[in-house]
């Protein structure tokens, strides 16, 4: 029997791992600035959750020399559907191997991207159960609204740096069964960035070009807020709080994502957004190219781009 349409066979986006040199400092900015809630930990790792992923975390923050992203975790949408994605990876040769499952997830895939980011497929979880004082009143909620800081509803995507976008961006859709819904494309033809989406939601993993021609490196992970005057409170709790606001309050022309990027005590670039993400219903989309001249424009409002958003990545370039 033919291997079934790799389509809609990786679910979503489950957790993601980011290092900090600042163990401390950035568990106290995702605790008290952003609102996660802690679910544990695991030797130099604490995990966090935000207050409406299902799972057992959406965040693993591991203390290390030196900030950057470790391993981003994706759910498959069955066992079987697990099993044709590790043989797709293990055919281009980026598998690594079976490993032991983090905290709440069971049996786990591990590859590499044609970048070198580490990622994972698994399909076993552990729903979340929260104690009695983080229960809901709403049953179809996965814990108590925390009351606390920005109050990030869900993390949202990653966007990685890559030597190659289009090369990675390729790979998401052969190997994972991705799918390109907007790109970016250069007056010398070379693609500079890729979004990639599993299901309705229009993005979900994202690769734009390293300047520095370095591989491996993140651009930023996003947490979802409720409405769009949270990024707008977000700003006003950065500035309370002595946290770095690179740009922002705006809106993005590409995917129309209202946004605020601040940095974390250890470095790493975070995304606050909202509307999280558009939602892609037709079958038959077709990727929405944005060329250099329209993207010279800046933002949807005309804010232009910082400079730091194409040079500041993470782990440092020394």
């Amino acid at each position: 029997m033919p291997d079934p349409s790799p389509r809609h066979e990786i679910a979503h986006l489950g957790h993601v791992e980011l290092f900090t040199p600042e163990p401390a400092r950035s568990l106290d900015f995702f605790v008290r600035v952003l609102g996660l809630t802690e679910n544990g930990t695991d030797g130099d790792s604490v995990y966090l959750r935000t207050w409406d992923d299902y799972e057992h975390h959406s965040l693993k923050l591991t203390a290390a020399k030196t900030s950057g992203v470790g391993r981003t975790a994706l759910r498959t949408t069955s066992a079987e559907a697990l099993e044709r994605r590790v043989k797709a990876l293990e055919e281009r040769g980026l598998g690594v191997g079976w490993v032991d499952g983090d905290t709440g997830i069971g049996p786990t895939y591990l590859f590499h991207d044609p970048d070198g980011h580490e990622l994972e497929i698994y399909w076993e979880t552990e729903r979340y159960r929260p104690p009695e004082h983080l229960r809901p009143a709403l049953k179809n909620q996965a814990q108590a609204y925390p009351g606390r800081g920005v109050g990030v509803r869900r993390l949202d995507h990653v966007n990685y740096l890559a030597q190659d976008a289009a090369a990675n961006g390729q790979f998401v859709c052969d190997a994972l069964g991705g799918r390109v819904t907007e790109q970016i494309r250069l007056d010398n033809g070379v693609i500079s960035g890729q979004w990639t989406h599993f299901a309705q939601k229009s993005y979900d993993l994202v690769y734009t070009t390293d300047w520095t021609r370095s591989t491996g490196r993140l651009h930023h992970i996003a947490f979802a807020t409720d409405t769009r005057e949270d990024i707008l409170r977000a700003a006003d709790i950065a500035l309370d709080n002595d946290v770095h606001i690179e740009t922002g309050p705006h809106k993005h022309a590409i995917q129309q994502t209202f946004f605020l990027y601040v940095y974390e005590p250890g470095g790493n670039r975070i995304e606050l957004c909202n509307p999280a993400a558009r939602l892609i219903f037709a079958p038959d989309w077709e990727p929405v190219t944005w060329t250099e001249a329209e993207r010279a424009k800046g933002q949807a409002w005309g804010l232009k781009t910082i400079e730091s958003f194409h040079t500041h990545g993470t782990p440092p370039v020394v």
